[in-house]
């Protein structure tokens, strides 16, 4: 038993309508997120490679705005979902309902059911809940009472965690964190661009006037194209000399798995289309290095099963200047 029918494909764009396009959605996803053009930017290069996001950060510093001005962007169906510690699986992934007249049951659908859904505050939902999510994040469906359900086409989790805030939390075990392509913090904005909040805002927020400048056929057609982009041999030696530096790194507990240079690869590829390019330079898999990586390390120095954010992107710094780069 399926979903309705998913988003047809567009035609494939050439490289320099791709970068048009990507140029155009972060640009308008500026105007709701201001001062954070580095950080807009990775996250429509994640959404287009076709990988799951995590923003973690202390609130009120843009991260819903951002996924709200996603989803308008590229026209996509979304939902919110406030995970609690009371929060059932069910409430996400939908049921089985009983219809006594006609002793039959039929699958009435949750939230998860949307192009692009945001799991806010994933890690104060209990495990059992939080891993609802494994098999959509990884495949793109849902299965329940022996019957699969497809997800709609494009899909995308966004979730947000507080770094800050542990109380009454349960931390995101590996398996969880190994399904976001990338983990990005947006920080406070400069001092700047605060003031001049504060002078413009009106009494709507600029995402609720926000119109749609892509679509979610055009959407799925760049990740296509992305799954397409060249990739030398030499590139791909860089990529799996970066991974195992950081397994023989000694502040590093555990490396980058395969998985996590498959996801450097991809987000690698996706950046490449701000070039306009239909191949992968070394420059384009340090660009996306640490946020694609940083949150698969665990660091000899963190509490056992934490991570630490900037102490892995630095070293991850590090090791992208030690180990050489083709030419």
């Amino acid at each position: 038993m399926n979903s309705p029918a998913r988003a047809s494909v567009s035609p494939l764009p050439s490289p320099a309508v791709a970068r048009d396009t990507v140029e155009r959605v972060a640009s308008h996803l500026s105007r709701a997120v201001q001062g954070k053009d580095a950080e807009v930017r990775l996250a429509v290069t994640c959404v287009v490679a076709g990988g799951h996001l995590l923003l973690e950060d202390v609130p009120g510093v843009g991260k819903t705005t951002l996924v709200e001005a996603i989803a308008r962007a590229f026209a996509l169906s979304s939902a919110r979902i406030q995970f609690t510690a009371d929060l059932m699986p069910a409430d996400i992934l939908g049921a089985q309902v009983f219809h006594a007249q006609s002793a039959t049951f039929t699958f009435r659908q949750g939230p998860l059911f949307r192009q692009l859904v945001l799991a806010d505050e994933l890690n104060r939902a209990p495990p059992r809940t939080q891993s609802a999510l494994l098999e959509a994040m990884a495949q793109g469906q849902v299965s329940l009472d022996g019957a699969t359900w497809h997800l709609p086409r494009p899909f995308t989790v966004v979730a947000t965690q507080n770094p800050v805030d542990f109380s009454g939390t349960y931390p995101l075990p590996d398996s969880q964190l190994d399904r976001f392509l990338m983990r990005l913090s947006l920080g406070h904005p400069a001092p700047e661009v605060e003031a001049r909040l504060l002078t413009t805002r009106e009494a709507s927020t600029p995402v609720e006037t926000m119109e749609a400048v892509s679509s979610p056929e055009e959407l799925s057609a760049l990740r296509t194209l992305v799954a397409a982009q060249r990739m030398d041999d030499a590139v791909a030696e860089y990529v799996v000399r970066l991974a195992q530096a950081t397994r023989s790194h000694g502040d590093i507990e555990r490396g980058a798995s395969t998985r996590a240079v498959l996801a450097l690869g991809m987000a690698a590829r996706a950046h490449a289309l701000w070039e306009a390019r239909d191949f992968v330079t070394p420059g384009d898999v340090r660009a996306v290095l640490g946020p694609s990586l940083a949150h698969r390390l665990l660091l000899r120095s963190a509490n056992p099963g934490a991570y630490s954010r900037d102490e892995a992107i630095h070293l991850l710094e590090e090791i992208s200047r030690k180990v050489p780069a083709p030419r």
